[in-house]
């Protein structure tokens, strides 16, 4: 089953009928220019990043993650893990100034998660948001150390199938774009952010944080991914993310008669560099419980325990880079006149 262009009332009937997987969200933990990923040890990293989950995130991550964190700003309290991704950005056709655009729950609201500040909602599913297909294709979870990234901040032509723009209008989602909608989104723009299905059953990162893994989707959705290769034969949990970013305040500023898109990352990327960061944290075997059992969609399956978010609003981490990004910038966070990140 693909999601396309549904409406979020659909979208929330859809919900209540599937049967495979896990769907939660995370409050935004912090938002930061820290990337333990692709820039360890950095302070600060490149650009900026609005990131989730497990309060172990700092600038070098090394080990069970899951086991270093006292709290996590998601909804499952098992799990530690850390999702980020570089932050959306309004430019100001008129005078060339930045704002940073903030995200807002992911609407339908779950059980539970009235309260959820920002962030982003999380999907672990094991075949389709449908159904899962356990006795012929067992899903491994991830050990500890795990990572993995999606996209390139470098890309400038189209980013791979998974990684999605929605031009949010009323109560419909959009139809499905590789780059940001050209015209003004009345309710906010969508992102998606597929994680690829295979893993080599070796490696807990590469060199390039992606050849560990390996992308079998070619369409967009909540799809099926084919078999995995033999250079890549664990089939992991299909790792997915969703983020709505508010630009509805934006709206009055710009023109699409006459103005060109003026949204872009904080890097200054268009919309092909699309990219998003996946550390691995959930405590002991919770993760695995979850996906060796069927119709084990977002209520935890009985065995993970879900928190309040009131009470995933009060985990937080320091502020290591003690940056100003807030209001109206006349550089992007790590960016002088003429530079880029």
């Amino acid at each position: 089953m693909k999601f396309f262009t549904p409406s979020l009332g659909l979208l929330a009937a859809f919900v209540a009928h599937t049967q495979a997987g896990l769907r939660f969200p995370c409050s935004t933990l912090t938002t930061q220019r820290l990337d333990p990923a692709a820039q360890p040890g950095a302070l600060p990293s490149a650009h900026l990043h609005m990131i989730v989950g497990g309060n172990a995130f700092n600038a070098t991550m090394e080990g069970d993650v899951g086991a270093r964190a006292t709290c996590t700003t998601c909804q499952m309290a098992d799990d530690f893990s850390n999702y980020w991704v570089a932050h959306m950005y309004f430019k100001d056709p008129k005078n060339g100034t930045y704002h940073r655009v903030t995200p807002k729950p992911v609407q339908p609201l779950l059980g539970g998660s009235n309260g959820a500040q920002g962030g982003l909602t999380v999907y672990y599913t094991q075949f389709d948001l449908s159904k899962d297909n356990l006795a012929r294709q067992p899903v491994k979870a991830f050990p500890p150390g795990f990572r993995m990234t999606v996209g390139s901040p470098t890309l400038t032509t189209k980013p791979h199938a998974g990684l999605s723009y929605q031009c949010m209008s009323g109560s419909s989602r959009g139809t499905i774009v590789s780059s940001f909608p050209t015209g003004k989104c009345s309710n906010g723009i969508f992102t998606t952010h597929h994680f690829p299905p295979c893993w080599d059953g070796k490696s807990l990162d590469s060199p390039d944080h992606q050849s560990h893994t390996y992308n079998t989707v070619t369409s967009e959705g909540f799809t099926n991914a084919p078999a995995c290769p033999a250079s890549h034969p664990i089939r992991v949990p299909q790792v997915t993310f969703e983020i709505e970013w508010d630009t509805t305040k934006f709206n009055s500023l710009w023109d699409p008669a006459k103005d060109k898109n003026p949204f872009m990352w904080s890097f200054e990327g268009n919309g092909a560099g699309t990219h998003a960061d996946y550390m691995f944290g959930w405590k002991g075997d919770s993760l695995q419980r979850a996906m060796d059992k069927s119709e084990c969609f977002y209520d935890g399956c009985g065995t993970i325990t879900k928190q309040a978010m009131s009470q995933a609003n009060k985990c937080t981490v320091k502020d290591f880079i003690k940056e100003d990004i807030d209001g109206w910038q006349k550089f992007l966070p790590g960016m002088a006149a003429g530079a880029k990140a």
